[in-house]
């Protein structure tokens, strides 16, 4: 059997339409953009609440809402895992890339409850946040993760001059700039398109 050859022009628009596809996705996926986006914006007000105008000594429980994005993000993960058939290689990319840094955030509560020192942790979240969502935003070419992800690179920098409780507010600005907007163009994106 002959293999048809494809010209240049034809290899671009297949590679955009894979794009696109995987864009659609994405979009469609949103939904954990915005899940946990939400949950990391409303616990970061809470703890501010607590350790500033409440004073509550065990403020950090308010990051136990967590626990409300790992269930809901398994569930649904393993529901859309059965319908789907085919996965692409930037499925795959973005998949692992967002999955390390699961990873690595996790790695970084066991290493600042044993060292006691959180005072830096959430300059460490919003560089996570920032390359998650400046890698799928080049990957997708959609500049509103870029700039999200740019905007938590300049408050990471922010956050090196602020106390502790105003890093508490800059991570929640991080979030609100780099999931939860991003999220809601990309759902508004797909619903236009759908």
């Amino acid at each position: 059997m002959e293999e048809e050859k494809l010209l240049p022009e034809d290899s671009l628009q297949l590679i955009q339409t894979m794009i696109d596809k995987v864009k659609n996705t994405v979009a469609d996926r949103s939904f954990y953009f915005l899940l946990w986006g939400w949950l990391v914006f409303i616990a970061s007000l809470l703890q501010f609440a607590l350790k500033v105008v409440v004073k509550y000594s065990n403020h950090g429980a308010a990051w136990n809402l967590m626990f409300i994005g790992i269930i809901v993000s398994i569930f649904r993960g393993v529901k859309e895992g059965k319908r789907k058939t085919v996965t692409t290689y930037i499925d795959d990319s973005l998949r692992y890339t967002w999955i390390s840094i699961f990873i690595t955030q996790l790695l970084f509560v066991f290493v600042f409850m044993r060292r006691g020192d959180w005072e830096n942790c959430y300059t460490f979240y919003m560089l996570l946040y920032a390359i998650g969502c400046f890698i799928t935003g080049r990957i997708l070419k959609f500049s509103p993760l870029v700039w999200g992800a740019i905007g938590c690179w300049f408050l990471a920098i922010l956050s090196t001059f602020a106390s502790f409780d105003y890093n508490i507010l800059l991570s929640a600005l991080a979030i609100l700039i780099s999931y939860i907007i991003p999220g809601h163009l990309l759902r508004l994106n797909y619903r236009k398109k759908s």
